[in-house]
């Protein structure tokens, strides 16, 4: 297990992240506390020291169930939680991103988790209501208390991110240490704002859904199809989506080509494009763990990831995907791009839908 540098900060943590939304069946796909127990000494015992959970995961089981999981030995851990979400609250304050339901969610998130202090405190979601300057300034008073010793943002537009770090800088306070985004093999459209941003302000970068509810590990068919024990996918039915077929077709072939699973592979794809990128890995079986584990030690050869970042290439947005045209690269650098040497983003050098050229971490060579 490699233990990267969680953004501006000098916290160490282990490449992949557990992610325990699946501690407690209260909401019917989760894992009893035995196989929960199971999973976390897996990971445990690969080095994984990093896990992410949110207060209202499975009603506040998945806390529970990692407090007392951790025990004695919480300090060995970089604990991730997340306040926003109030499903059913009881009053309009019981949700969002105040600091009125900021404070409350932390003290029920301490308390379930059986601990003093939280390692990484995350905004869940963007509520576009409660002001930038408030969730800072809250942020800052919570690690200023020792309760939290480092913040995130988690689904929030990249803007506000950049408003938020450009506030801390400016009062000396608290800075953002990382983002927290939906990003796999099959999602890529944030790279053009998230890399680039995470790049520019020294952020880390934490990957839900790595596998895409598992449509990434291999669990469908050739024929499209749910194959044996799995469950049925929340996002995706029991089918693969026409879109993202030839991706995992792609996958499965290359996985089949290393020896390798193709949950594995997807992961180190994801590190590979960036070494600021950890997955946050879930898992609701023993086994289900050991097969996404299987990306620590898997070396990725170039050929192997140039045919993965082929077959999942999409388009960004406007303006990257004019802003990185040849025609348009051309006329902005005079014809020099090629021989310019730049630690910052630069477009990709002849291809306008691939992305930004230093996305793709050269140095990662050990896959």
């Amino acid at each position: 297990m490699r233990y990267p540098i969680f953004g501006n900060t000098g916290l160490k943590v282990s490449e992949l992240a557990l992610g325990a939304m699946t501690f407690g069946e209260e909401w019917g796909w989760g894992s009893s506390r035995a196989e929960s127990r199971a999973v976390f000494e897996g990971f445990a015992a690969a080095g994984g020291n990093f896990i992410d959970t949110a207060d209202v995961y499975t009603g506040g089981s998945s806390e529970r169930i990692l407090g007392e999981l951790m025990g004695s030995e919480r300090d060995r851990f970089v604990v991730s939680t997340k306040f926003s979400a109030g499903p059913g609250a009881r009053d309009p304050n019981a949700a969002g991103n105040s600091r009125k339901h900021m404070m409350r969610s932390l003290e029920g998130s301490l308390a379930r988790l059986g601990t003093d202090y939280i390692d990484v405190y995350w905004v869940h979601v963007w509520d576009y209501l409660t002001p930038i300057e408030e969730v800072m300034r809250a942020f800052d008073d919570l690690v200023r208390s020792g309760k939290v010793l480092y913040v995130g943002l988690s689904d929030t537009p990249a803007w506000v991110v950049a408003r938020g770090q450009t506030l801390a800088e400016v009062h000396g306070a608290t800075r953002l240490a990382s983002v927290q985004i939906q990003y796999s093999l099959t999602e890529r459209r944030v790279e053009a704002d998230y890399f680039a941003l995470a790049e520019t302000l020294d952020l880390a970068i934490c990957c839900w859904s790595p596998l895409d509810q598992g449509l990434l590990t291999g669990k469908y068919a050739p024929s499209g199809r749910l194959a044996g024990e799995s469950r049925r996918s929340a996002l995706h039915g029991e089918t693969i989506p026409a879109a993202k077929a030839p991706i995992v077709a792609e996958l499965v072939a290359v996985a089949e080509e290393l020896g390798c699973s193709p949950a594995a592979l997807a992961l180190r794809f994801i590190r590979r494009r960036s070494p600021r990128a950890i997955p946050i890995v879930g898992a609701r079986t023993r086994r289900q763990l050991e097969d996404s584990l299987g990306a620590i030690d898997l070396v990725l050869p170039d050929a192997q990831f140039e045919r993965l970042e082929r077959a999942s290439r999409v388009e960004q947005a406007w303006p990257h995907a004019m802003l990185s045209s040849p025609a348009q690269t051309g006329f902005t650098y005079g014809g020099y791009l090629d021989r310019i040497d730049s630690t910052r983003p630069l477009p990709v050098r002849g291809d306008a839908a691939a992305g930004p050229r230093s996305y793709v971490a050269e140095a990662d060579r050990e896959g």
